[in-house]
């Protein structure tokens, strides 16, 4: 495909945003990915081409994360091993399901996922992380990561915003720390999408870079924004997104 000055101009300031969104509240691939296909790119391309953005965002994000000390490795590293593995399962399961099954499953979990942000007595901060019984807590964080990495590998868009509920309601973390362990398991899945797609040939190398540097820039801001605002701009971006999948879904 011959990439003309407008397939820049048209990905670049998206993806940026999508950048920004993601790494605030997760779903910035709602943005990103109908950027590229938006610009003329083949699906696979755009899939393809949006990995390799997304992924030097998120690697942005995640490394300011831990910066902060936000994310805790020993929690990470059980649940990006079964994040792997529930994304692979799922791969697998979407050659042999109809995605329709999928889609009917979000009608029902997108709205029972805004209601549990909506509700504060549900959806808070925890800022006294419970430490009582840590080896619950990482059991916990490997199975969300599990079952949600097999949405991850069965339709994916939202992903980021799924896991950062289920930590924070599930296994209690606080928002910030839930977000950073996010990032990590994004992180993982994503290499791992991007080897695949590179192998194959399918990323546009010259826009891939061009756009991560700006996905870059919003995701650098993005975790400033969240680190800095908590649960006031977190919150409402994930309405956003959850009200965006549902919009996709619809038109889909």
């Amino acid at each position: 495909m011959e990439l003309s000055a407008s397939v820049f101009l048209l990905v670049c300031p998206l993806v940026f945003l999508a950048g920004l969104v993601d790494a605030i509240g997760g779903g910035g691939g709602l943005i990103s990915l109908p950027a590229y296909i938006a610009a003329g790119l083949p699906v696979h391309q755009a899939v393809a081409t949006n990995k390799l953005s997304s992924c030097c965002g998120t690697a942005l994000a995640t490394a300011r994360f831990a910066k902060n000390k936000l994310i805790d490795w020993k929690l990470a590293l059980p649940a990006v091993i079964t994040a792997m593995a529930g994304s692979a399962l799922g791969a697998s399961l979407s050659m042999r399901v109809p995605e329709k099954v999928m889609i009917y499953i979000l009608y029902a979990v997108l709205p029972i996922a805004a209601f549990i942000v909506l509700n504060k007595h549900l959806f808070h901060d925890n800022p006294k992380e419970e430490t009582g019984d840590y080896r619950k807590i990482m059991v916990l964080a490997a199975v969300i990561s599990f079952v949600i990495g097999i949405y991850d590998g069965f339709y994916g868009p939202g992903t980021g915003t799924f896991l950062i509920i289920a930590l924070t309601v599930f296994a209690r973390m606080p928002i910030l720390k839930a977000n950073g362990l996010t990032k990590a398991v994004n992180l993982t899945t994503n290499i791992t999408a991007l080897v695949v797609f590179l192998l194959h040939g399918q990323v546009l190398i010259p826009l891939g870079i061009a756009a991560a540097v700006c996905n870059m820039a919003g995701g650098y801001l993005g975790a400033g924004l969240a680190m800095k605002k908590g649960v006031a701009i977190v919150k409402p971006v994930m309405i956003v997104v959850i009200v965006l999948l549902m919009i996709k879904i619809i038109l889909d």
